[in-house]
């Protein structure tokens, strides 16, 4: 696995040589915006047999680079582990994501949708998390505060792994899913 900053991406992309991107963010996050081009196949439910039939489909050359893409980087990391002992092709993921190519001003497709991002669903997850558990434990039963220690120790564990599995739990919601079932 590689990895490429936004701005050498951006510099390939815009020599209009068909590049090929996997956008590995949930339905709902692709159905709101996507890099135009991009072919969707979701982190939590990645297949390695639909991505080498897709890449068959594209008649993708083994020599060529598959470029991950995610929101920030880290779930394109995980399809790359994912993925890497079942591809030919080198896997280079993007680093910052979505939200770096768009910094640079590189063109999307929007969508109808308007979809709270993954990240957003996890701080709003974790904060009500930590929220409820100091009001439990102050009304209720100081027993209730180690959920909020649990949370905390959880968000430390994101922080310092990169992974988080409060958001691949949210990323299988079905509010997260609905674009696909549609």
């Amino acid at each position: 696995m590689q990895t490429i900053t936004a701005s050498q991406f951006h510099q390939h992309h815009q020599t209009g040589e068909k590049l090929t991107v996997i956008d590995v963010r949930t339905h709902a996050e692709v159905a709101t915006e996507c890099l135009k081009g991009s072919a969707h196949f979701p982190v939590q439910t990645i297949d390695a047999a639909a991505v080498q039939a897709h890449l068959q489909q594209q008649r993708h050359r083994p020599e060529k680079p598959i470029y991950l893409l995610c929101a920030n980087g880290p779930r394109a990391t995980m399809a790359a582990e994912k993925l890497a002992a079942h591809l030919d092709s080198d896997l280079t993921v993007i680093e910052g994501g979505l939200n770096a190519l768009k910094q640079l001003n590189i063109e999307t497709q929007q969508g109808a949708r308007n979809v709270i991002s993954l990240e957003r669903q996890v701080r709003i997850a974790a904060g009500s998390l930590v929220v409820v558990g100091v009001l439990l434990g102050l009304l209720v039963s100081p027993w209730f505060f180690g959920l909020s220690g649990f949370v905390g120790a959880g968000l430390a564990f994101a922080g310092i792994t990169d992974t988080c599995a409060m958001a691949m739990m949210l990323a299988g919601m079905p509010w997260n899913n609905r674009a696909a079932q549609q």
